[in-house]
């Protein structure tokens, strides 16, 4: 039997990101038409300075990203607030109201980027929670520890035995999505947890093991948080994408840095993606032979657990490799892969939704 030739094209509804972070000011302006040219909506993380925890301040960002973005642009960004053990019930009451915010982010305080003010005490926000199980409203969760005596590999494991497991015991309604998976222990806890949690994985934990943070030298630029694990670790999210499971959607915690902020004593965790935002993950799909999986994943999944409907026009990708750039903007955000190969390329958007190959 002859086997059938791997697709050179791929025709997807538009994809959405449902794990974004977009920043503010010039950054926002040179990061943004990425993402734009790409999905048609992202969850929008809130981790700002001052982060965003009303739906006053979730409106007014809102407003400059809209008008930050290229003209004639059809994305839709999709608000979070920023929980504290400040927020209110009544605040969870405004933000469903609203009509813009779609989620409410968890960072435990210190764990990541302007997360200093995250919370310290889960159980503190235990009414806040009862209130977004209440009114469903989803809550997205940084699912890692911050205890210092835990070893950073193991954070995610942890978290999800000290917390994750107790806060799904105590809101059996709300809807729980744990972000940028990177253990097996994550995919098992979200394939045995019932249709209301569900997770994103992002492309760089799909193609890179712990190993690339040191080949050739110490990578700063693939230093993100969580910090990528060991390659059984991987393979397990591979299985995870690859198995069609409707509770498992892409979520790129494309995170941009100015360069000095990556290459420094202190280096910024964040590795920026947007720039191949659906092409990196053809790229991981492909390498296992799972193409067929990438428009649930990727256009199908996620709008089916927020409760969206899914976008009705595609994109194109054809396997056509190109060069990343070596940086992007005044700012100098190094890419991934910058000035290295990826083998996917954003052709244009189309009128169907079919995959073909031969090109």
């Amino acid at each position: 039997m002859t086997p059938t030739a791997a697709p050179q094209s791929l025709t997807l509804l538009r994809p959405d990101d449902w794990h974004l972070h977009l920043r503010d000011g010039a950054l926002l302006r040179t990061v943004l038409p990425d993402t734009a040219a790409r999905f048609g909506r992202a969850i929008v993380m809130p981790n700002l300075n001052p982060p965003v925890t009303s739906v006053a301040a979730a409106t007014a960002y809102r407003s400059r990203i809209l008008a930050a973005l290229p003209a004639r642009s059809g994305f839709m960004p999709l608000m979070t607030l920023y929980l504290t053990e400040s927020t209110t019930v009544a605040e969870i009451q405004r933000a469903k109201e609203s009509g813009i915010v779609h989620a409410v982010k968890y960072y435990p305080a210190g764990a990541t980027t302007n997360s200093e003010n995250g919370v310290r005490d889960l159980q503190a926000v235990y009414p806040v929670l009862a209130a977004m199980e209440r009114w469903d409203l989803p809550l997205l969760l940084h699912g890692e520890v911050t205890d210092p005596s835990v070893d950073i590999f193991d954070r995610e494991a942890v978290f999800i035995e000290r917390h994750l497991q107790p806060l799904r015991q105590t809101f059996p309604g709300l809807r729980i999505v744990l972000e940028h998976v990177t253990t097996s222990a994550a995919v098992d806890f979200v394939e045995s947890a019932g249709p209301r949690t569900a997770a994103t994985i992002t492309a760089h934990h799909l193609l890179l093991n712990r190993n690339a943070l040191f080949q050739g030298g110490l990578r700063p630029h693939h230093y993100c948080l969580p910090v990528l694990k060991r390659e059984q670790h991987r393979q397990a999210l591979l299985r995870a994408v690859a198995s069609g499971n409707p509770r498992f959607f892409l979520g790129t915690d494309s995170a941009p840095h100015p360069r000095d902020k990556k290459e420094s004593a202190c280096g910024c965790a964040g590795i920026y993606t947007a720039h191949a935002g659906i092409e990196l993950y053809a790229e991981a799909f492909a390498g296992i032979g799972a193409l067929e999986q990438l428009e649930a994943f990727a256009s199908r999944h996620g709008p089916a657990f927020y409760g969206l409907p899914c976008n009705t026009d595609t994109i194109r990708l054809e396997r056509q490799p190109w060069t990343a750039p070596a940086s992007l903007g005044a700012e100098e955000i190094i890419p991934f892969r910058a000035g290295e190969e990826i083998a996917w390329r954003l052709v244009d958007k189309t009128g169907t939704c079919e995959m073909t190959s031969g090109l």
